[in-house]
């Protein structure tokens, strides 16, 4: 199966279920990469191009891997849930973002599982306490996880950073944040 056949299949099972208003976000990249990075969910803009990590934390990200040579071209990225969950705004009634719940982590979980073995990255990087449950299946804490390489069922190089929209909301996280992607680029040349 390509990752194609399974973002097909993934639309229809949208459609047939309570989702079938919302437009996914399917992951994006290099097929081959040697690294998948793993996003909670999709936001406004993530939402409107039809592209994970395209808004603010998307610029964050890419300045981020810039700064230890690496290109978004190299990666394949994705969310741990497609679609952009939202609430409506109290004030004015506008989509705001919001963390998915766990009915919608439970109904993405299978095709993100299948779209990382189709992949087969050999490092799965997750962005957030989201990702990393989602891909672990353990109840992790990014805060004492972040910047190690895990191992958890059936992927054995499991590297935990922040999400990048956490720099944006808590600048003290930006030197532990890029200390974070040298610790993984030193993993991955070491092998």
């Amino acid at each position: 199966m390509t990752v194609d056949e399974l973002n097909e299949e993934l639309w229809a099972a949208m459609k047939a279920s309570e989702y079938a208003d919302k437009r996914p976000v399917f992951g994006l990249g290099s097929p081959n990469a040697k690294i998948a990075l793993v996003g909670e969910a999709p936001g406004h803009e993530e939402e409107k191009l039809g592209e994970p990590f395209v808004g603010k934390a998307g610029k964050n990200l890419t300045e981020f891997l810039k700064a230890v040579g690496l290109t978004r071209d190299e990666l394949y990225i994705t969310n741990a849930v497609k679609l952009r969950p939202s609430k409506p705004s109290p004030k004015t009634g506008r989509a705001l973002n919001r963390t998915p719940n766990a009915r919608e982590i439970e109904f993405f979980n299978p095709y993100l599982h299948r779209e990382l073995e189709i992949i087969s990255a050999k490092y799965i990087v997750t962005l957030g306490n989201v990702p990393l449950r989602a891909v672990t299946g353990q109840d992790l804490k990014i805060g004492d996880c972040h910047g190690r390489l895990l191992s958890a069922g059936v992927y054995k190089n499991v590297f935990a950073l922040y999400h990048p929209a956490a720099v944006i909301y808590n600048q003290s996280l930006k030197e532990v944040y890029l200390r974070d992607l040298e610790a993984l680029c030193d993993e991955i040349r070491s092998v």
